[in-house]
């Protein structure tokens, strides 16, 4: 009898070794965010997380996934694979809007003739975001970059047309974020995962 017991947990403890690990989730904000994901066959874990404020207004949260934890803006934009970056509203907001403001602080992170060559892509994103008019509380994106596709825009679940090919494109986007002069400074230190924000 005690044979069998020994016999069945040595089995029970071989076949949990060979089961995946569950992802856990993280709330931020009531958003609920996996800390492991899987893109193109690669897996990410969540590198850091926050909220987006304006004044004293939640606007958005935003979870970055890499492959392996950066604590630098270097760090992020040389990792290797893919990465992405998911944003869920926090409140209703123009949508065309907000396509600007990306558009902004791409310029605001970039030297004007590195920033030149990528309005191409800027005016397309710009357009996508303004002919959604309005992102609701709870609507979800996703930026990702893929290697050998370039940077994939998914609104609500939706691919948003053609990849933007330029690896410099999904770096630009990255440094709204992540830049010297950063959407919001407390975020980037959230995404960083160098500190929690209060």
């Amino acid at each position: 009898m005690q044979l069998k017991l020994v016999r069945a947990l040595a089995l029970a403890s071989v076949f949990l070794a060979f089961m995946p690990a569950r992802a856990a989730t993280v709330d931020v904000a009531g958003v609920p965010l996996e800390d492991r994901i899987t893109l193109s066959g690669s897996p990410l874990v969540l590198n850091g997380a926050g909220v987006r404020y304006k004044a004293v207004f939640q606007v958005y949260t935003a979870g970055l996934y890499l492959t392996a934890k950066a604590a630098t803006t270097d760090g992020v934009l040389s990792a290797n694979g893919p990465k992405r970056m998911t944003i869920t509203m926090l409140r209703d907001i123009d949508a065309g809007e907000l396509g600007k403001l990306f558009s902004r602080g791409m310029e605001d992170n970039m030297e004007r003739a590195a920033f030149s060559k990528l309005i191409p892509g800027v005016l397309r994103m710009s357009q996508i975001f303004a002919d959604y008019k309005k992102l609701n509380k709870g609507d979800t994106f996703h930026i990702d970059w893929v290697p050998g596709t370039g940077t994939v825009l998914t609104i609500r679940g939706k691919v948003e047309g053609e990849p933007f090919k330029e690896p410099e494109f999904f770096n630009a986007l990255m440094r709204i974020w992540l830049g010297p002069k950063p959407a919001d400074w407390q975020l980037k230190d959230a995404l960083l995962g160098v500190k929690k924000q209060p």
